[in-house]
């Protein structure tokens, strides 16, 4: 792949022959990017009846260690009202529970149940699926870049 930099930003050819600046706009190229992988992902998660937003929610939760709703909704990307109504239906389906943080009495930890620990496993086995299909269509190496160009960005953005 040949990268180039122009004005201190990284840049690959595109495989459209226009020239226009909408082609080159990165925002509009990191939404619609963001876009497609969120449906391709969506689509390996439905039929286990789990939406993306859960999905982030259990991944987090996977490590085992209980996680304040505040960590949670970092995370997961999503404002605390919404996240409390999808711990909510997530606690209602057995998926995972509140307990009360031994260090600190007054916060709450969000911990995975044995139920949703077996369904996050069979979900990260369809999420990996779907990484390798969307790799082995885009390239190992192409994949592997636009994930440190994204850290890189994200860490550097406030």
């Amino acid at each position: 792949m040949n990268i180039s930099v122009l004005n201190g930003t990284l840049w690959a050819p595109m495989e459209a022959t226009s020239t226009g600046r909408r082609e080159r706009d990165p925002g509009r190229l990191l939404a619609l990017v963001e876009r497609r992988v969120a449906a391709r992902l969506a689509a390996a998660l439905t039929p286990a009846g789990c939406g993306l937003d859960e999905w982030r929610v259990m991944s987090l939760l996977a490590d085992g260690h209980g996680h304040a709703m505040s960590e949670i909704a970092d995370y997961a990307l999503l404002p605390p009202p919404t996240l409390t109504k999808l711990i909510d239906r997530m606690v209602s389906a057995n998926r995972v529970h509140r307990r009360v943080d031994d260090a600190d009495r007054r916060r709450v930890l969000v911990f995975l149940t044995p139920r949703g620990r077996e369904q996050y496993d069979t979900l990260a086995a369809a999420i990996d699926d779907e990484w390798e299909r969307l790799a082995s269509v885009v390239g190992r190496e192409e994949m592997d870049l636009l994930g440190v160009l994204l850290s890189r960005l994200a860490s550097r953005l406030p």
